[in-house]
């Protein structure tokens, strides 16, 4: 598996990761009101092709690298997923449901991406981000979602497929690491999905229209923050903090929509939609992992844990850490393992020589932890390995003095 994560201790640049990351889907929600009041009416897919291929191309022109070996076929599936065939299902879902019930069924998209990143890296998604994410959903039902309500099955398919396609593209970003930069990475995806959506927006919508200059200004707005902004940030976040994370900010895509929407278009905002936003960012921020590991690192410890001083540690210790943790955990079963096979042998052990080992793995582990972190990880794997040697080294302690009192 191909991923890359900051390091641990990091919780101010996680935090200014994450931000970054939000301004993607605010960018995209402030995009249909550009796309309403600027571009020419009922041409989504030549708006998305516009959106994807000129400014990848542009984004090539700055960074004049193309792909090789597999990634040419790694840059045409990611960008498919995350830009052709997104834009077109989401396309399909626009003109055949209304704009709530789309919305909605999309709002279900950082659900399946925490259960795409649990198949494809490993990342089990914790019940608070799972519970978040279905808050979050519900808030944006209630943010979006008019009377005018309807099903219709070919919508609701269009929809799902969108969010299961884009879900597992965001993922492989974070699978795969890129030989290249991040602006040249996203530029292969603008490109490779503005050529799948070329075709298809000729074939259905015909010639391209006359474009006036509010037109051009929209989409250079929608093309530079609207898309490469907001693609960088996204799969920078994406390839950096847990999929949890950065899915449940998506959710500021339909409250950014509503907010400009009310805010310069006048639309309408009552009780059920105050609820409504209030909900999503309820689910946005108590869905976070770095809020769920704060909020445990606050809890106190039982009487009986045998070290008090760590209820009052407040330092970091997110999902980031766990590769480190479980790196420091083997080395130390390999030492306590090797001191034991001395000892089934009959060679004689001393009770430091495990002390001893345990220190130095230790010393060694936490030299790669940052200051904030290392006394609570090295306490905690001290003492619980400590608890496993314990037992022998009693028995040893009482063998030696039986042998004593004998030779006495």
């Amino acid at each position: 598996m191909e991923t890359t994560a900051l390091a641990p201790g990091s919780s101010v640049r996680r935090g200014g990761t994450l931000g970054l990351a939000a301004l993607a889907p605010i960018a995209w929600g402030s995009g249909y009101y550009v796309t309403e009041t600027f571009l020419p009416p009922d041409r989504p897919l030549f708006g998305a092709t516009v959106r994807a291929l000129p400014f990848g191309l542009l984004l090539l022109a700055f960074r004049p690298r193309l792909p090789s070996g597999a990634w040419w076929w790694r840059s045409l599936l990611l960008g498919t997923l995350n830009i052709g065939a997104f834009f077109a299902l989401i396309f399909v879902a626009a003109y055949r449901l209304p704009g709530g019930t789309a919305a909605t069924l999309t709002a279900t998209a950082p659900l399946v991406v925490m259960l795409v990143a649990w198949g494809l890296v490993g990342e089990r998604p914790r019940a608070a981000s799972l519970l978040g994410g279905a808050v979050g959903a519900v808030g944006v039902a209630l943010l979006v979602l008019r009377a005018d309500f309807a099903v219709d099955p070919i919508g609701v398919a269009a929809s799902f497929g969108a969010v299961a396609l884009s879900s597992v593209g965001f993922v492989l970003v974070k699978r795969w690491e890129p030989p290249v930069d991040l602006l040249t990475f996203t530029a292969w995806q603008l490109v490779a999905g503005g050529l799948v959506l070329l075709p298809v927006a000729l074939l259905v919508e015909g010639t391209p229209p006359a474009l006036d200059l509010p037109a051009v200004g929209g989409f250079l707005y929608l093309g530079l923050a609207g898309t490469v902004m907001a693609y960088v940030v996204w799969f920078r976040g994406l390839r950096l903090l847990p999929a949890a994370a950065v899915s449940l900010v998506g959710l500021l895509n339909p409250v950014a929509g509503t907010v400009i929407g009310v805010a310069l278009a006048g639309e309408a905002f009552g009780g059920a939609q105050a609820l409504g936003l209030l909900l999503v960012l309820t689910g946005i921020l108590a869905g976070q992992p770095a809020v769920v590991d704060r909020l445990r690192r606050r809890t106190p410890v039982s009487a009986g844990d045998g070290d008090p001083d760590l209820g009052r540690l407040e330092v970091g210790v997110g999902v980031d850490d766990a590769e480190a943790v479980h790196a420091g955990q083997a080395g130390l079963h390999r030492d306590l393992e090797l001191l034991a096979g001395h000892r089934a042998r009959g060679r004689e052990v001393h009770p430091g020589a495990v002390l001893e080992a345990l220190h130095g793995e230790d010393r060694a582990f936490t030299a790669r932890v940052d200051a904030g972190e290392q006394e609570l990880l090295h306490r905690r794997h001290l003492r619980h390995r400590r608890r496993e040697a314990d037992l022998p080294l009693r028995l040893l302690a009482l063998r030696r003095l039986v042998g004593r009192g004998l030779a006495r």
